[in-house]
């Protein structure tokens, strides 16, 4: 587990233009409150050891020197932090200065990069007193305090599975960053030196650079821009601070503050690393890199991380941005929708056939359906909703589909599967007292028998309901509900189906229809395959038997989006439902599910067709090329 999550920081030191005592003891004071929050990389801003608005005084001999030698001073400093510190500097190399990020550890400086990119247009002037650095590589640099300094664009620092590159402000802003290079040539933490001016909405796009560049990466984004104390003349800086990983934005500041201020974040690199197993293109885009970089190891006492504040979220499927919803869900109804409708349009089907047990998965099919329906202008009463009562079903499941499917004014028809069943087991020799799997499959085979038929007699498709975490689990009859002619929900995992029908009671439906859904969210899952209790309610609770749905979804995301080891998943589970579930179950539950999802795989090899509608899909044609007699030895 140490190896897959690091603590960082941005900082934003006080500065005085030029006045680099003063600089460097701020830096210094960030160094202090980074490594006392327990931070092992702090990155500051660009030439934030001279301050980046110098002008023509980075000509001066007597700057330059005195920043050579705040550098040996911040080196001496170091010695006692377990932390990589990268500033800001210039750097004056056989007469041309570059402005560099120096990465300091231990008392050394480990190596040098020059910022690749000049500017030199609008506001920026910097080719008056600094040389491009895109061709600096496989070089080395003297100072008066250490000779052979790695020097050039060509760098990589490493510490165990934590690779780190350095870009300087400009350099994130041209067609192709230095740091789409260094990602592609291991590094998954870029630091970025800034001194981004202020100007309307430039933070917005500064922001979107920075996400935009971690998610092509793959890699985690620092990135840190000069504070109020720079500006001057005509320029305002703002001290913009973000940390973003694979697209999303960690930690941000607000901007404009006056003192030393400085973020962090926890970095999951083990998750960064799984992503780039998994995009080929990714590795194919080595080819374009244009020098081979060099890798400066060192060794960073990364210990366990005793304040894990990174958040986690619980229902990692479900938009917790509130702001997000409506967008979310819209987006989620069209994928399903003209997935549908394609196939509908394709098979030239007028009909759709489903069936609706009262339950969430079945009430989803149907509002993708009369979407679908409505899109089409195909009438609604083309839409055969079908409920089956058997051994198990209860009155409060059988009236809230036959309410649901009149007001939608659907096609209502009930078909009891008891006779045929019981006639069923006598043919097999089964007794029906033994409420065995033989008992629940049955039933279900027998209620898909009877849509398929019907979708045949009446020239429609047969819709399946099963969703992604049903798949997941294996927990669905082979070649019952398992099978179907078209599958809307099979990418949809439980916690996310929950959230697509409280949106549309909340916001799409008459208030008739809203009770039911809202009734219809409130019901445990079940399939209803057991009689009912002696009180004439749900016998059988899914989640009693294999685990609650929300761990189960939050398993199979980790899982699959990065192949996160056990212990990884275990160790986030705890953080994430820490108030929810004792460790013990925890675990319990992780271990149900990957034995059940290793042992399903033949269930899932010979699925229908669907829609892809997240990141995360079991298709065996698609995201899930998995053998269906694999051991699960390995991951437990």
């Amino acid at each position: 587990m140490k190896n897959s999550f690091i603590k960082v920081s941005s900082a934003c030191p006080k500065t005085n233009v030029s006045d680099i005592a003063f600089n460097l003891e701020n830096i210094k004071n960030c160094i202090n409150m980074a490594h006392e929050d327990g931070s092992k990389v702090c990155v500051f801003p660009e030439l934030s050891i001279t301050s980046y608005t110098c002008s023509d005084l980075f000509l001066h001999n007597q700057l330059l020197k005195a920043s050579t030698e705040a550098l040996k001073d911040l080196c001496d400093f170091s010695i006692s932090k377990e932390m990589l510190i990268i500033v800001g500097a210039p750097i004056l190399h056989h007469s041309c200065l570059y402005n560099c990020g120096v990465a300091i550890y231990k008392g050394k400086i480990l190596g040098i990069v020059p910022k690749s990119y000049i500017p030199n247009y609008s506001e920026f002037y910097e080719k008056r007193w600094f040389t491009e650095g895109f061709e600096v590589v496989n070089r080395e640099i003297n100072l008066s305090f250490q000779k052979n300094i790695p020097f050039g664009v060509d760098l990589l620092f490493k510490c165990d599975t934590f690779v780190f590159g350095i870009e300087i402000c400009e350099d994130l802003w041209v067609t192709i960053p230095p740091s789409s290079y260094l990602a592609l040539q291991g590094a998954n933490i870029i630091c970025n030196l800034s001194a981004s001016n202020e100007l309307v909405s430039k933070s917005d796009y500064r922001r979107s650079l920075v996400s935009n560049q971690s998610a092509r990466g793959l890699c985690s984004y620092i990135f840190s821009s000069a504070g109020v104390h720079e500006s001057t003349t005509d320029l305002l800086f703002g001290g913009h601070l973000l940390i973003s990983e694979n697209g999303s934005i960690l930690k941000e500041n607000e901007r404009f503050q006056r003192d030393n201020e400085v973020i962090t974040s926890i970095i999951d690199v083990s998750k960064l690393n799984g992503e780039r197993i998994r995009n080929m293109s990714f590795r194919d885009s080595l080819k374009t890199c244009p020098y081979q970089c060099r890798t400066i190891e060192f060794t960073l006492n990364n210990k366990a991380i005793t304040s894990f504040d990174r958040y986690i979220a619980k229902h990692p499927f479900v938009p917790n941005n509130k702001n997000e919803t409506e967008t979310r869900c819209k987006e989620i109804f069209n994928i399903q929708k003209n997935a549908l409708a394609k196939r509908l349009t394709h098979t030239n089907l007028k009909k759709a056939v489903v069936g609706i047990s009262g339950g969430l998965d079945s009430t989803l099919a149907l509002l993708v359906i009369i979407k679908t329906f409505d899109m089409l202008n195909i009438p609604r009463e083309n839409i055969i909703t079908v409920t089956m009562p058997g051994f198990g079903t209860t009155d409060r499941t059988y009236n809230n589909a036959v309410s649901l499917c009149n007001n939608l004014g659907c096609d209502f028809r009930e078909i009891s599967i008891v006779d045929a069943c019981l006639q069923h087991f006598k043919d097999i020799g089964h007794s029906v007292d033994i409420h065995d799997v033989t008992y629940e499959n049955v039933q279900a085979r027998e209620r898909t028998q009877i849509l398929m038929d019907l979708a045949n007699k009446e020239g429609g498709i047969l819709v399946g309901t099963g969703d992604l975490s049903e798949l997941a689990l294996g927990w669905c009859t082979f070649n019952g509900d398992h099978m179907s002619m078209y599958s809307v929900n099979c990418s949809i995992p439980k916690t996310l189906v929950r959230f697509l029908v409280q949106y549309v009671a909340d916001y799409e439906v008459s208030e008739t229809i809203k009770t039911v859904l809202y009734d219809i969210n409130n019901t445990p899952v079940s399939p209803e395959l057991l009689p009912k209790d002696a009180e004439g309610n749900i016998s059988q609770k899914t989640e009693d038997i294999v685990g609650p749905y929300e761990l189960h979804d939050f398993f199979l995301y980790h899982f699959m989006k990065s192949g996160a080891s056990y212990e990884k998943i275990l160790f986030l589970a705890k953080h994430a439902f820490k108030e929810d579930y004792a460790p013990d179950q925890i675990t319990m539950w992780l271990d149900k599910f990957i034995k059940r999802f290793f042992n399903s795989q033949f269930k899932r090899s010979t699925l229908p067709d669907g829609p892809k509608v997240g990141t995360i899909s079991l298709s065996p044609r698609g995201d899930l090329r998995m053998p269906s007699d694999a051991s699960y030895n390995t991951w437990q």
